[in-house]
């Protein structure tokens, strides 16, 4: 089932397709994917369709240095654990809202595309063999980062948590339909030309492995959503460097999560 957020003839609505095409639904899109019956609802044409935020995340989980050719890209040794950070819940937005890049905080702005992983029950402490029975689906996620803040603070909570940093959707594809997630392509583009260009295969640490883990330490909700990692081809790493300016165009694309469009935009002049 894929399970969105969307604005149809000016109306937000939760939208679900479960193999016969989109209809809405009365039922928050979070309670949705954590298993309630969307309930009846009128079909509506894909076209009709404007993708938002499908919803907000309790606590978003980042993880790092999960694949093994970024690690090879960035000149790093081969984590023995999962390098977890957090991602502030109020830098996501939608998978067609602008990327605000202020110039003034950050000359270094980076994007990361990756596969996010849904929660749908509260884990704490699960084995790795249990682990994917917590999972409810999955979410195409753009963990964009400051780079020059990470740097200057050492821990990343200003680099990875500026407003609009972390684009979530355009929908969310139940557990089910996935068969094997650690065999999903995953791609980016800016400005047309193609940036990264790599699959969940080549992760270090796996989506059960990364659930069980985070689950060790604190307790996941409902609705948190975990960034898995982002393979070989970020800006940053690159020779040389390439950074998102305003005007730029990103998109990132997550087989079977659809592909976002973000407009890479300054930020909007203070009202007097």
């Amino acid at each position: 089932m894929r399970i969105a957020t969307a604005r149809v003839d000016g109306v937000v609505t939760t939208v679900v397709d479960s193999g016969q095409g989109w209809r809405t639904s009365r039922v928050p899109a979070l309670d949705v994917v954590t298993g309630a019956d969307a309930g009846p609802g009128d079909q509506v044409a894909e076209e009709q369709l404007e993708y938002l935020l499908p919803y907000r995340p309790p606590t978003i989980h980042g993880i790092g240095l999960n694949y093994a050719d970024t690690v090879a890209e960035m000149g790093w040794k081969t984590p023995t654990a999962p390098y977890l950070f957090p991602k502030l819940s109020s830098s996501a937005c939608g998978p067609r809202d602008d990327i605000v890049v202020d110039l003034a905080l950050t000359a270094r702005a980076d994007w990361e595309a990756e596969l996010g992983v849904v929660i749908g029950r509260p884990a704490k402490s699960v084995p790795v063999n249990e682990a994917m029975s917590y999972v409810a689906g999955y979410v195409a996620a753009n963990d964009l980062s400051a780079r020059d803040l990470q740097e200057q603070d050492g821990q990343w909570v200003r680099g990875k948590g500026l407003d609009t940093f972390c684009p979530l959707g355009p929908w969310i594809l139940t557990k089910d339909e996935v068969p094997d997630p650690q065999q999903v392509a995953i791609r980016t583009w800016v400005n047309g030309q193609l940036m990264q260009n790599g699959s969940t295969a080549s992760m270090i640490f796996s989506i059960a492995e990364l659930v069980s883990y985070c689950s060790s330490f604190f307790t996941l909700a409902p609705g948190d959503v975990i960034l898995s990692g982002t393979p070989a081809g970020c800006g940053d790493f690159r020779s040389p460097a390439v950074a998102l300016r305003p005007g730029d165009v990103i998109e990132v694309e997550v087989a079977g999560l659809g592909r976002q469009h973000s407009n890479i935009s300054a930020p909007a002049p203070h009202e007097l």
